[in-house]
């Protein structure tokens, strides 16, 4: 099986390209110029030098490698999480042209399985429950998170009614190794600084997921029914129940709380709704249909 990872050197393609060559599959991976290139070669990969806003250079290297099955894990992410608000538009953007692109290319040049990252933490529920596959993502969120959830979810439609066999997978929070939340990540040295704090009540619902666990559920999508699947740990927890122990885990001090009108000084209405608003997920489907198995929360023990 011929398989290109589209974002294959990102904190799950990377690993993803990694395990995808050790099962033996023949694996392309798209990135820019620059150090992704070595990082594909070094695992055995074949490199792709495309820009995925680029139609053109996307049909053609989708036409040249002829894969049965592409994995969008495209995503345009800062390395300061304090500038994520800022970064989403650009995210957005890269969902719906590059994604846009790869999709068409797919369709094109007869690709059997497309593949697809969503986000678990953006399904919609009542307060108090989990979100399902049936979840509707959150188009009505305030500015920037709004627009992104809108355009997922024409993103997730457009996969589903491609006539392609497309599974979508609405991953959680990606923690661990290559991610912000690790120690000696970004959010773990932003809380040894003593910036760490919880917005409003902080009473939003979490779902993560590890790093290695959502690998495991790509890998498991080859061969899945098509459809959605939420990749979430076992462990929503809410915010100001999740973040101190986040912090006790790494070392570092307890969290600030800050008010409302203090958190919509700092980050914005989107800032607050991240920690007021979101709901965690469900990971029933996925465990029945994926084998989904994953581990417990590293830091639930410090709750």
């Amino acid at each position: 099986m011929k398989i290109l990872l589209a974002g294959a050197t990102g904190a799950i393609g990377l690993p993803l390209v990694r395990v995808l060559m050790a099962l033996g599959y023949t694996v392309a991976g798209m990135t820019r110029q620059g150090k992704g290139v070595d990082d594909l070669k070094e695992v055995g990969a074949e490199a792709l030098c495309v820009d995925a806003m680029d139609r053109d250079a996307v049909f053609s290297a989708v036409g040249n490698f002829r894969p049965d099955v592409i994995i969008d894990q495209l995503t345009l992410l800062p390395a300061n999480p304090a500038e994520v608000i800022r970064s989403i538009p650009a995210d957005t953007q890269l969902h719906k042209v590059g994604g846009g692109n790869l999709l068409a290319a797919a369709k094109a040049h007869g690709v059997s399985r497309y593949i697809l990252q969503s986000r678990g933490f953006y399904l919609s529920a009542e307060t108090g429950h989990l979100a399902d596959e049936n979840a509707p993502l959150r188009v009505r969120a305030p500015g920037v998170v709004g627009e992104s959830c809108q355009v997922l979810s024409d993103y997730e439609n457009d996969v589903t009614q491609s006539g392609i066999c497309g599974v979508i997978l609405r991953y959680g929070f990606f923690y661990g190794p290559g991610t912000w939340y690790r120690p000696g990540g970004a959010i773990a040295e932003q809380a040894l600084r003593g910036e760490a704090a919880i917005f409003g009540e902080g009473n939003a619902v979490w779902s993560f997921v590890h790093i290695d666990d959502a690998v495991a559920a790509t890998v498991a999508a080859l061969d899945a029914l098509p459809g959605k699947y939420n990749v979430v740990d076992d462990d929503p927890l809410p915010v100001n129940k999740w973040l101190p122990a986040f912090t006790r885990w790494v070392g570092a001090p307890e969290p600030a709380r800050l008010s409302v009108g203090e958190s919509l000084s700092l980050a914005g209405e989107e800032g607050l709704y991240y920690h007021t608003a979101l709901t965690g997920a469900s990971n029933r489907a996925a465990k029945q249909e994926l084998g989904f198995s994953p581990r417990p929360l590293l830091w639930k023990n410090h709750v």
